[in-house]
């Protein structure tokens, strides 16, 4: 009896040490990397319905630290320097676009809005700054052909702002670079003005809307855009791995999530169709996603992957082809070399999902 004891043991240890080996190289490219990576890193992998992989990794160095606390302080919160898990929130830069898209498509779905609408029928000031014609496909998709500001003069400006609509007022002071349609401009000034559109449309807060149409039936109970005066729809997004899995699966299955229906299917595929065609101009794109299409809110990759990362270096992608989603959730700010980083998790991801 005790031999059968001990075999049965050895076995069991067996099957757990089988179960956990297609994901050691991905284990081991997460320990190699964190120290480059802001020095904390999680990875949440979802296939069929379930998580088959969460893990953590934590090596801070003093700066790393120092960056953490740095912006915890301007959030009004304690820094968490101890434990990093998939459930700490943090900022996810731009992956807000797509959360933010996905808001948008909701009214589509509703019949309240069409893609091919034009903005100058909700704010007349574009229109008399020649910007009415835009359609809230073009904002969805950065190709408004308005020439934004950078990042950081964008941002100072949205703090003086007091609501959607005098920023739309700025915005519709920018220059003119190009043809809607025609100029591919990354940058937070397309999802700004159909947030706006969507405010006024319903009345109600950019912040309140993604509560209740998407964060509410995705539970995604620790996301929400900062709570400030004015939303950032392009990347003000406070999320954690946890919630934001639950977005990628409503995603991977077509717009439902646990048998309820989040978004068409529709709006789905329209929101994944690669919008810069051959006759558009780029303008400006991030380095690390030169080459890359884009959709609503969402970079085409190719062979069925589509994608949203953010500035501090959080990677979240679903696998159409391979039938999988995931979330690569990190903190930093040097971007060299990141597609490069990207594309080599995705491929040990896919060996251990074999």
């Amino acid at each position: 009896m005790k031999k059968i004891i001990v075999l049965l043991l050895i076995l069991a240890g067996f099957n757990i040490a089988r179960a956990q080996q297609p994901f050691s190289k991905v284990d081991q490219w997460l320990a190699e990397q964190v120290s480059g990576m802001g020095g904390r890193l999680v990875l949440v992998i979802s296939k069929d319905g379930k998580i088959v992989y969460n893990h953590a990794v934590n090596k801070m160095s003093g700066k790393d630290k120092m960056l953490v606390r740095l912006i915890a302080k301007k959030q009004g919160k304690p820094a968490n320097l101890n434990g990093y898990t998939s459930s700490n929130p943090q900022p996810i830069a731009s992956c807000s676009k797509w959360l933010s898209a996905a808001l948008v498509m909701t009214f589509v779905d509703e019949g309240k809005l069409k893609l091919t609408d034009t903005v100058g029928q909700f704010f007349p000031i574009l229109s008399q700054n020649k910007k009415g014609s835009i359609t809230i496909s073009e904002c969805l998709s950065h190709l408004t052909g308005i020439r934004s500001p950078d990042l950081r003069e964008n941002l100072a400006e949205l703090r003086e702002v007091n609501s959607m609509e005098e920023e739309i007022g700025k915005i519709a002071a920018y220059p003119i670079e190009g043809q809607a349609g025609k100029v591919f401009r990354y940058s937070n000034t397309g999802l700004q003005i159909a947030g706006a559109v969507i405010e006024k449309i319903s009345g109600k807060s950019f912040e309140t809307l993604f509560a209740e149409r998407i964060a509410t039936p995705l539970e995604m109970k620790h996301t929400d855009f900062g709570k400030g005066k004015v939303a950032l729809p392009a990347g003000g997004a406070i999320s954690t791995a946890d919630d934001y899995m639950n977005f990628l699966v409503m995603t991977l299955n077509k717009g439902e999530f646990h048998g309820r229906r989040v978004l068409s299917e529709s709006s789905i595929a329209q929101m994944q169709v690669n919008r810069i065609s051959a006759d558009v101009k780029i303008a400006y794109t991030p380095a690390e996603a030169a080459g890359l299409g884009y959709g609503y809110g969402e970079w085409i990759t190719g062979n069925g992957v589509v994608s949203s990362p953010g500035l501090f270096g959080s990677f979240p992608w679903v696998d159409k082809e391979n039938k999988y989603c995931a979330f690569l959730m990190a903190f930093y700010l040097r971007s060299d070399g990141r597609q490069g980083k990207y594309t080599e998790l995705r491929k040990l991801v896919d060996q251990g999902l074999r």
